[in-house]
């Protein structure tokens, strides 16, 4: 890693150029940039999950700390390649006046001719598509579940402020679920007549996933609380007898459906670099997730009302 202090864009991008020469590739194959914005505090471990995601997806990797917006301006810079980085990285230190346009320091950054993601790995703006470094990028991420404060309210919020391209984690971590209802509706094709969901008391996947339920199988859907870890079960009735998944250790599941023995299935929680890999193999919009974010909406005004 190159440490530059008091640097501007331009010189960051020269390195960038110096750093391929000094490796003996003066063309990376990278698909994309991806922009990570953080504090301090979680800017090495969101690092750490990008480097793992980044041997599947290479890519330019900008890591932008935004610091105190009082005083001058001050661009700081450690830029780097190879040590099991699938691309190249730059870690930013923004202070001064430059915080209220960091996307003057990124915009010059960007590969030509590539797609941009943008992930904000705990705190997230209430809109990110109006966010002027989220506008950058056609595939926007967040995290209501790593959020410091309104974790109880972070995914609703960012339903509300739904566009195209944005996505969060919390709906990641159901794709085994889904996958896994889906099957089992597969196996018995049976009318379900209710559903319940149940999972730790604020969990924004379980929210999603009553959502999901509720908006594809056109049912009540229950939520219940339980300690966890994550969604620990759900619970699907039918005039034959309950289909029913559950998983209390957070990585074995146990599946039951009506005239047939229960059955083990593995439904291990996943890390976020697994997450963040899986975001970033798909670029356009997920129509799925914005009926189920579009539907959390109108369940929570529902209840409210």
């Amino acid at each position: 890693m190159i440490e530059l202090t008091d640097t501007t864009s331009a010189k960051i991008a020269a390195e960038f150029v110096r750093a391929r020469t000094r490796a003996g590739s003066p063309a990376m194959g990278m698909v994309m940039t991806l922009v990570i914005v953080a504090p301090e505090e979680d800017a090495a471990e969101a690092m750490q999950a990008a480097k793992r995601a980044s041997r599947e997806h290479p890519s330019r990797v900008l890591g932008v700390i935004l610091g105190d917006a009082r005083g001058a301006a001050h661009v700081n810079a450690q830029v780097g390649s190879g040590d099991g980085w699938g691309g190249e990285t730059a870690l930013i230190r923004l202070k001064g006046e430059v915080v209220k346009h960091a996307e003057s320091v990124v915009l010059p950054l960007l590969l030509p001719d590539s797609p941009v993601a943008i992930w904000w790995p705990t705190q997230a703006p209430q809109d990110p598509a109006s966010d002027p470094l989220g506008s950058l990028a056609q595939r926007r991420i967040t995290d209501a579940a790593a959020v410091s404060r309104g974790k109880a309210t972070a995914m609703l919020t960012q339903c509300r402020s739904y566009a195209p391209g944005n996505t969060d984690l919390a709906w990641t971590r159901l794709t085994p679920w889904r996958a896994l209802l889906a099957a089992a509706l597969d196996q018995h094709p049976l009318k379900v007549t209710r559903a319940k969901v149940t999972a730790e008391k604020i969990s924004p996947s379980a929210d999603l996933l009553v959502a999901w339920l509720c908006d594809r199988l056109k049912v009540v859907v229950d939520r219940g609380t339980s300690d966890g870890p994550g969604i620990t079960e759900v619970t699907m009735e039918t005039k034959q007898g309950p289909i029913r998944i559950a998983r209390t250790d957070g990585r074995l599941a146990t599946f039951s459906s009506p005239n047939r023995p229960d059955r083990p299935v593995a439904l291990k929680r996943r890390e976020v670099p697994a997450l963040l890999a899986e975001e970033l193999r798909r670029l356009d919009e997920d129509d799925t997730y914005a009926a189920t974010a579009a539907k959390l909406v109108r369940l929570h005004d529902g209840a409210k009302k």
